[in-house]
Order: structure tokens, then sequence, then C-alpha cells
């Protein structure tokens, strides 16, 4: 594959760019080079941007290079949980930063945390011998600043992922405004990390063309959507699922969202149909994840005593096939505003499990794209509470050979074009042009 045939932004990637035929060989000689990763967040966090980086780093070892990985010593999500300062996985080296994350109970604490974690990164990147690029993404969003200082001492190439993208988040959720210092200062860093990039990685179509404007990124963008974590996912018969047996949802319909909780993902409209279904004991809500907006959801299932909804944590790895089987349809949740901004990369394991989608968000999306080119599942705007409930009885009562339909109609649009075979190999394909390999 040459650089202008990965490098052409222009649509989602098909099978060909990665197919099994075009794969890389299973073993690879070591190359003289050390690629480095900067993430405050990585494995065996559940926070899926440190899985999806963790997929690639097992790449590009596979690949020959080596891989050191500098990340936080604390949870994402949960300070309070501490991770081995050191160890390797699959040959990824990973090294975790004390003092580089507290949390987000505060912006202060958030603010502190990234500082110095941003700090510690570059002074990693600054003396890592054989230093041959550097691959970073959003978390956390300024970390692309370390690394441009990193290759501007270095004269290394950099590597860009962008999981999502900000002033415009804080600006369209209405917590900054256009004109104030704080998002010039932001727009004016994100410029310098887009100019400085070789590589630049958006997730949809939408967010490459929020990109384009801000720098000069012909041959240097491509638009990669994440995959599911297929190492981690797949169906699991209901009469089978452990999951179900626990949580006493044998025969019940189980509408779940399965994720991040935040206010870029509004659930309102999900939960207010929840309160109309508190009587119908056909019905499940099951809220699994966590996030800024998870005490929202569990004061609203609380306050008015919804004993049809669970909140329940993130669920390990290891018992994922189970959780996202459980559901009989899946939620994906997409702010009217957020269209470019973030991409709903929960999706793909609704389609990994074979569950039809139930959308909530605005149209055109990347998930109304597939939505209305695949069928397999309905769309919903936020604040159509009437909506919402009509598409959870419709879904409730259509017959179990057109949900399986729907299901194997996402199964098979995410192995022909989504898989992870597919989409880490062509990104891994791209960071090797990148850094020379």
């Amino acid at each position: 594959m040459t650089a202008a045939e990965f490098r052409s932004p222009t649509a989602v990637p098909s099978a060909s760019p990665a197919s099994s035929s075009d794969a890389p060989p299973t073993t690879r000689r070591p190359r003289n080079r050390t690629v480095v990763i900067f993430s405050q967040v990585f494995v065996p966090d559940p926070a899926s941007v440190g899985q999806h980086i963790y997929d690639v780093a097992v790449e590009l070892v596979r690949r020959g290079f080596r891989v050191k990985v500098y990340t936080s010593d604390r949870g994402y999500d949960d300070p309070t949980v501490r991770y081995a300062k050191k160890e390797v996985r699959e040959g990824v080296e990973i090294t975790r930063l004390p003092l580089s994350s507290f949390g987000k109970k505060s912006i202060f604490t958030r603010a502190v945390g990234t500082a110095s974690f941003m700090l510690q990164a570059m002074v990693r990147g600054l003396t890592t011998g054989n230093l041959g690029g550097i691959l970073f993404s959003t978390s956390p969003p300024l970390i692309g600043f370390a690394a441009t200082v990193v290759k501007m001492f270095r004269a290394v190439p950099i590597a860009y992922w962008a999981m999502d993208l900000n002033p415009d988040q804080l600006i369209a959720m209405g917590k900054l405004r256009r004109e104030q210092p704080a998002a010039a200062f932001l727009e004016s860093a994100n410029r310098m990390i887009l100019r400085n990039s070789s590589l630049v990685v958006a997730l949809d179509r939408f967010m490459a063309d929020r990109l384009r404007p801000r720098a000069n990124l012909t041959d240097k963008m491509v638009v990669i959507p994440p995959w599911p974590h297929e190492t981690f996912v797949e169906p699991v018969e209901h009469d089978a699922n452990p999951f179900r047996q626990k949580h006493g949802l044998q025969g019940k319909f189980v509408v779940m969202y399965s994720g991040n909780h935040s206010p870029s993902n509004p659930l309102d409209t999900l939960l207010e149909a929840a309160r109309h279904f508190k009587d119908d004991d056909r019905v499940r809500f099951l809220f699994v994840g966590g996030g800024i907006g998870k005490k929202d959801v569990e004061r609203f299932i609380r306050e008015r005593d919804l004993t049809n909804a669970i909140s329940l944590p993130y669920q390990p790895l290891s018992d994922l096939r189970f959780s996202l089987s459980a559901a009989d349809v899946h939620v994906v949740s997409l702010g009217e505003n957020m269209v470019g901004i973030i991409h709903p990369c929960k999706v793909y394991g609704a389609m990994a499990v074979g569950r039809p989608v139930l959308y909530f968000g605005p149209r055109p999306s990347h998930i109304s794209d597939l939505l209305e080119r695949h069928d397999f599942g309905v769309s919903v705007r936020h604040g159509d509470t009437q909506g919402a409930i009509a598409a959870i009885e419709r879904l409730r009562d259509t017959s179990p050979a057109e949900m399986r339909r729907m299901g194997q109609v996402a199964q098979r649009v995410l192995g022909e074009t989504l898989s992870q075979e597919i989409l880490c190999n062509r990104l891994c394909d791209g960071l090797e042009i990148a850094f020379g390999g």
C-alpha cells in the first residue's frame, strides 16, 4: 500500500485494505526503533480508548517495533484503583506514572493530573533511546502538545488519533464560549498539533470535516472508525448467559445502555421512556458503565423508584461478552451538537453481539448513516419520549426471527467493513508509513 492510497480520507475502509490476504506476515524482522505511546488511560482500565490503543500497541509489537507506553497508575473513572508501576503485556512495555490522574470529581483535580502526566510524558519522550515515533490520542486532550515538544527536540514523527475534539465539545456543552481566552488557547494548540502531525486519524467523515479547516491535512489524514474488542466480545445465547441469570433478566426484554454516561450522550429521553414502562414487568432497562453523568442516571432511577431499571458499573473485560449479550436491544446516544466531535463507538459492541440498535440523536450522523444504509435498528430524536416508547414497544413485539435478522445484518456489516482485523491493521499500516517503517 502506498502512502497516497492509505491517506485518502474519503471513505470508511472496506475489507480490501486489510484483508487476510494483504495482512502483514505473522512475524516481522525486529526494527531498531521504539514507538512511544502517550495515553493517560490504558489496559486493564476498562475505558474504551485505552483498550483501542492496546490493540494497536500489540499489533505494532507483532510487526517488529519495540513499543513503550506511558500511562497513569490510577483508574480513569475510579482513582482509588491502582495498577502496577511496570509490566509487559504481549510484548508491550508499560510504565505507569505516579500523580498523573486524580479522577474526574472536579476541574481542578483533572487539570492537576493532566499537567503532571503531560510533564512526565514529555520528559520520558525526550529521554527514550532509539525513538522512532510517538502515537497519542486525546487522553488527556492536550497530550499532543507534549508530543509536539518532543518532536521539535528529537526530530521524530508524531501521529494523532483524534478520539474526540476540544474545545468543540466544551463549547457544544456550554461549558466554554468560543470568544473566551481558554477556547482560543485550546484552538491554537490544536492547530499546532495538527500541523506537526505526520498522520491524523479521524473517526468518521463528520470529524474529518471539522479537522480539515484547521490545518493543511492533505495526504496525512485518514478516516478509520474504532473497532469492537473482538477478543472479549462475542454473542452469548440468553439461556446460557450467567449475566442474565445473575441480574434476574430471564424472560425479560432488556434495553441496555453500556458505556460512558456523559452529557455528550444524553439519556433523558430513554429514562423518561423507562418511567413509562415502570409497571410493565416484561421490560428491563440496564445502564452499565461510568462517567460524570452516571450519578444523574442513578438519581433519576432512585427518585422515581424505577424498579424496572438497573444501574451497574463498567464490567471487567473478561465479562464483556456476557454483559453486552444480555441485551435484546442496545441504545446508542449522541448529543444534538456532537456530530463530528465525539464518536459513539458503543455501536460496534452491539453489532459484534448481533443486537439491534436504538439510536437517540441527530441526523445525519455516523450512526444514522449505518442504520439507513443497513437497516439494523431504529432512530429516535432526543426529546421525543412518545417516539422512544413506540420504538421500544415495536422492538419488544418484533418476532424473534426479525430481531435475529437485524442482529445478523449488524454482524455482517461489522465483519465485512468494520472488524478489528481490518481497521487495526489499516491504522498500523498508516503508522508504519508515518514512522518510516
